[in-house]
């Protein structure tokens, strides 16, 4: 099932002034939805083989993002400590956004229909980090054909994250180092998602691994400093994942040539040793910033 003729016919919503991308935000606060803290591998089990029920389409997404609902009916619960009978199967319903690729636009400096497919790639990425930066992504068929589905995160309304870009928050230090290594084109303060414990994580990567360097992001705060020594380490475990399994994984979601370049950018980190500088040659943030 392609999808290309059932995706809604909306016009693209790119650049929405700030006040309507909040009154989205709380239009969709106000519906209430199941958003559970799951594991990983929970989240992975439910965006794959969960029914996808659609919310609603996003408006302040440009390419026919929808809102929806990851359902399994009955799913065998464990039994709590000391309960008898055991607690009864039940159902998991989580939110999610799904991105069909039939609906992704156009993009002049990406090919066609890969969108999705980059952000699978950036959730396999994060993976092999340890560090959480991307929530749990899959690649499936959905109603509107396949494309991407990302658990939604429920935030931490006291946290604004402009805020922790300004002050240069520490938590940010992480994503940074993980924009620069995935060639992250689109870092914006609301691609940045704090959740009540304190971690924050990072959506929004159909612009990455490009292999023209082309970073663009608001988390230049650090820009020349020395990397930490966990995250060298962390670079040079995805450098050796990029020799073995890693490579595999992207190599199945993006162009071999992607792939190179994404070995080689991480080398080069790893031979300065610090956190690289906006180029000249192209904008250094990306518009709207927020």
């Amino acid at each position: 099932m392609d999808g290309r003729e059932q995706v809604p016919a909306e016009a693209p919503t790119a650049g929405l002034p700030e006040e309507q991308a909040e009154e989205q935000a709380e239009e969709i606060g106000a519906l209430d939805l199941p958003m559970p803290v799951l594991e990983v591998d929970d989240a992975l089990d439910l965006l794959h083989n969960g029914a996808l029920e659609v919310v609603g389409r996003l408006y302040a997404s440009s390419n026919n993002a929808m809102l929806c609902l990851a359902v399994r009916r009955g799913v065998e619960a464990v039994t709590e400590s000391g309960a008898d009978p055991p607690v009864a199967p039940a159902d998991l319903v989580a939110a999610c956004i799904y991105k069909p690729v039939a609906g992704e636009r156009p993009l002049a400096d990406f090919p066609d229909r890969t969108l999705s497919r980059r952000e699978v790639a950036a959730f396999a990425a994060s993976q092999a980090t340890g560090w959480n930066v991307v929530p749990p992504t899959v690649l499936r068929e959905g109603p509107y054909g396949v494309g991407m589905v990302q658990l939604w995160i429920r935030v931490d309304e006291s946290v604004d994250p402009v805020g922790l870009v300004v002050d240069a928050d520490e938590r940010l230090r992480r994503i940074a180092v993980f924009d620069a290594a995935v060639n992250n084109t689109d870092r914006k303060a609301g691609h940045l998602l704090p959740v009540t414990g304190g971690h924050v994580y990072g959506v929004d990567h159909g612009v990455t691994f490009s292999p023209v360097p082309k970073l663009r992001t608001v988390l230049w705060s650090w820009r020349g400093e020395p990397f930490a020594p966990d995250e060298l380490e962390v670079l040079r475990s995805l450098r050796a994942g990029l020799d073995g399994a890693l490579s595999d994984t992207l190599g199945a979601l993006l162009d071999p040539i992607e792939v190179a370049a994404t070995a080689r950018r991480i080398d080069g980190l790893l031979a300065a040793g610090v956190f690289p500088q906006p180029d000249p040659r192209w904008p250094a943030l990306p518009w709207p910033p927020i």
